[in-house]
């Protein structure tokens, strides 16, 4: 088995009146979240969200408004997930993206990653989701159209 490299992105997909697309993971009920994923051999973060969108979605990214944020965190690996990582790998850093549509759009989940899939108001979806990086990217989301969460 090859380990995940602790470089990641996470892709918050929003339309422009701040819907947020939340997708259910598989392998933990009720844990909520936007695309993420991490890079793959040496391709750029772009190109891994622009992969990740189309996995874990079917969404073509580079058909919308794709924009790094040029905001990262580092995070400690949930102690369940460190298996997939080098041993002695315990932190990540991720790259946030935004990728604007122009409405809700369907969206075709990967049945092995995720169950399904919701649009909300991106102050819910922060109420929502699990992780604190993905509670930032939506507090950056609604900074970058001057509303505070």
């Amino acid at each position: 088995m090859s380990h995940k490299t602790p470089i990641s992105v996470l892709v918050l997909i929003h339309t422009q009146d701040l819907k947020v697309l939340l997708i259910e993971r598989a392998d933990k009920a009720g844990f909520w979240q936007s695309v993420t994923g991490s890079i793959e051999g040496d391709e750029s973060l772009r190109d891994a969200a622009v992969r990740e969108t189309q996995e874990e979605t079917g969404l073509d990214a580079t058909q919308y408004k794709l924009s790094d944020w040029s905001l990262s965190h580092v995070y400690e690996i949930y102690p369940h997930w460190r298996y997939r990582y080098a041993p002695g790998i315990t932190q990540n850093t991720e790259h946030i993206f935004g990728l604007e549509l122009p409405e809700t759009l369907p969206v075709k989940l990967s049945p092995q990653e995720h169950v399904r899939y919701e649009w909300v108001d991106w102050r819910d979806a922060a109420k929502r989701v699990f992780s604190w990086t993905n509670v930032e990217a939506l507090k950056a989301l609604g900074l970058r159209h001057n509303l505070v969460l």
